[in-house]
Order: structure tokens, then C-alpha cells, then sequence
């Protein structure tokens, strides 16, 4: 049987905890450098998108930046967020770039897929009984704002009449500035009986006002129009998907489909 000295596992076990103290001094201090240098870098980093936002706003003083940050996609290129628009920056902010940005290998817009994600519209806040109602009741839905005069609203509702399980709410929306005649119209197809066909038969079939025998009647479309400009809807079509993405402009129906499923373009 092996005897060990008392003394000898006192002076083994002070020697241990010595030691064990000197790696968790050493332990506190490397993670006190750490937390340091982490607090610099990103001291440093916020100092340059700052920077980036003060050299920017120098092209305008009623130019408001509302974000600033790395386009994770192009190391050393900056998404500069204005409103809902986006614009690219330099490290510097000495550069500004207006554009869209795609990704070669799958055609992907990389800036309409952003503008998407920071523009969405909560569909909850949509007053839908604005709208006129067609396609599945029971489809997936998505909101249209248009313009009866509109030529790319004609074909947008040519590409919907091929798509299958939509449900689509259609806000009337007049952009008399460029359609004189649009505002008349848009009261003749709220005002008619069967609103949706009243729609088809003036954009689509060539019928005029007094064809779809409307009267007079109380319309949503200074709503529509106050709701758009709240929304920054500044064209037609533009449509909004149930989960909140906005698009502005025509898509196949095929590519329609996979958008208004969440599915991308």
C-alpha cells in the first residue's frame, strides 16, 4: 500500500488552484481585449456609415437618409435607404450609384427584391371594401391598384383572366394628370351593377361610359387615391401581395402566380 504525505496533496492542490486562478486571470483578460476590440470595430464601422450618410445628404439639404448599410451581396459597396428608394455608395459616400443591381448567375434583381422587403404594406390596414372583388373566393389574395385608361393595366388584367387561384381586390385608381378621361370611367365602373364586368368591358372590350349603364353613385376613389399616395404608390398597376410585397408594373401570369404565392420573380 502506497502512503501520500498530507502536506505533499496540500502543497499539489495549492499549486493547482494557483494555477487554475493565473488561467482564469488570463481567460478574463483575453475576453476583456476581445470585448474591446469588438467595441472598436464596430465604433469604427458606425463612424463610417455615418460618414457615408453626411456625404450623401451634402447633395441635397431637404435629402433625408433613413439607413446606411453593407451590401452584403458586393463587399465595399453601401445600400443607402432615401424614403423607399434605394441608392449604392462607396466606403466613402464620396460616390452615389442610381440603378438596379443583378445577380448574373440566376437573373436575380437584387434591388426589387430589397425594395420589396423594406416597402411591404401591412394587408390588414387595406380598406378592402374600396376594392372591387373577382377571381377565387377561396384564392390566395392580392390587391391591384389601377387605372382604366392605363395601357399596362389592360394587359395586367389580360395576364389575371389566365391565372388561376387568385382572389383579387381592384382599387380604382384614376392618374388623371396623365388620363384625363380616367376619373369619369372609374365612377362608371363603381357605379354599375356587376362592377367587375363594367371593368373588363370598358379596359378590355372596348364599351364606354354610358354603355355600362352606370348611375350615380358614391364613390371609394378619392380614398383610393389618398390610400395610394399614403401607401407611395406612384404608378399603375402596382400591386400588393398578401404577405406585403409591392410591385409596380405588368407580369406574365405564370410569373404572377409564383410572385402572389410568395415564390419570388
Amino acid at each position: 500500500m502506497r502512503v501520500i504525505s498530507l502536506s505533499l496533496m496540500s502543497r499539489s492542490l495549492t499549486l493547482a488552484l494557483a494555477l487554475a486562478g493565473m488561467l482564469a486571470v488570463a481567460g478574463a483578460a483575453h475576453a476583456g481585449e476581445t470585448g474591446v476590440a469588438a467595441k472598436a470595430r464596430n465604433g469604427a464601422r458606425n463612424g463610417q456609415l455615418e460618414t457615408i450618410r453626411a456625404n450623401v445628404q451634402r447633395l441635397s439639404p431637404r435629402l433625408r437618409v433613413d439607413a446606411v448599410r453593407p451590401l452584403t451581396e458586393i463587399p465595399g459597396l453601401y445600400e443607402v435607404r432615401v424614403g423607399n428608394q434605394i441608392f449604392y455608395s462607396d466606403a466613402t459616400g464620396e460616390h452615389l450609384i442610381s440603378g438596379h443591381i443583378f445577380r448574373t448567375a440566376d437573373h436575380r434583381d437584387i434591388t426589387a427584391a430589397r425594395l420589396e422587403d423594406i416597402n411591404r404594406v401591412d394587408w390588414k390596414s387595406l380598406p378592402l371594401a374600396d376594392a372591387i372583388v373577382s377571381g377565387d373566393p377561396k384564392g390566395t389574395p392580392v390587391a391591384v391598384f389601377t387605372d382604366p385608361e392605363c395601357p399596362f393595366c389592360k394587359r395586367l388584367e389580360q395576364e389575371l383572366r389566365r391565372v388561376k387561384g387568385l382572389k383579387v381586390y381592384t382599387f380604382l385608381f384614376p392618374l388623371t394628370q396623365i388620363h384625363p378621361r380616367a376619373r369619369a370611367k372609374a365612377e362608371a365602373i363603381w357605379c354599375a351593377k356587376d362592377r367587375h364586368k363594367a371593368m373588363l368591358d370598358i379596359m378590355l372590350n372596348g364599351k364606354s361610359v354610358q354603355d355600362v349603364g352606370a348611375r350615380a353613385c358614391a364613390t371609394p376613389i378619392d380614398r383610393n387615391l389618398a390610400l395610394g399616395e399614403k401607401l407611395g404608390i406612384t404608378g399603375t398597376p402596382t400591386l400588393i401581395a398578401h404577405d406585403g410585397r409591392k410591385h409596380a408594373g405588368v407580369m406574365g401570369a405564370a410569373e404572377l402566380a409564383r410572385w402572389a404565392e410568395g415564390g419570388g420573380r
